[in-house]
């Protein structure tokens, strides 16, 4: 038995497993329909000022159509980064379907002004603003859901308060 782990790299894997493993990014991965990519990279940039840092197009698209199909786009947001996808058929990602995954949130100084921009690019307003207790960490926070489907959190930074850990 010892043999075959050998042979299997078991001895491999079980140093593989003690090794120190560090993380240098968490970036959250926006799944838009096939071909929507582009136009979702478009909104991000007009909505929330986004960045555009690089993409990857579909190898099988020829440099003469009209639109390269996105493979992925990562956007510099906030200071984070996310990356925006299209989901095609033969892709590994999973099948997007709405309601699920992820909510982003962005903090702003100024929740009005930010959805109001939101909304002007397409997105639509969910809701009323909220303050303290019904907002997210006390302050103010409004939302809204892109084209895509995406509900996205808009907030004031949160309030810093002090605890009486020894209470």
């Amino acid at each position: 038995m010892a043999q075959q782990e050998v042979q299997n790299g078991g001895a491999e894997k079980a140093a593989a497993c003690d090794a120190v493993v560090s993380f240098t990014a968490v970036k959250p991965r926006v799944l838009v329909e096939a071909p929507k990519a582009n136009d979702a990279v478009q909104f991000y940039k007009t909505a929330f000022g986004a960045e555009e840092l690089g993409r990857t197009t579909h190898p099988k698209r020829k440099a003469e159509q009209e639109l390269p199909l996105v493979l992925s786009a990562q956007l510099k947001l906030g200071g984070s980064t996310i990356i925006v996808s299209d989901v095609v058929a033969d892709s590994a990602a999973p099948a997007k379907t709405e309601g699920t995954g992820i909510t982003l949130c962005l903090e702003t100084e100024n929740v009005e002004a930010a959805i109001a921009k939101a909304v002007k690019a397409g997105a639509f307003a969910v809701g009323e603003i909220e303050e303290d207790e019904g907002a997210c960490f006390g302050g103010r926070v409004g939302k809204v859901k892109d084209p895509y489907g995406l509900v996205w959190l808009i907030s004031t930074p949160a309030k810093k308060t002090c605890v009486d850990v020894d209470a």
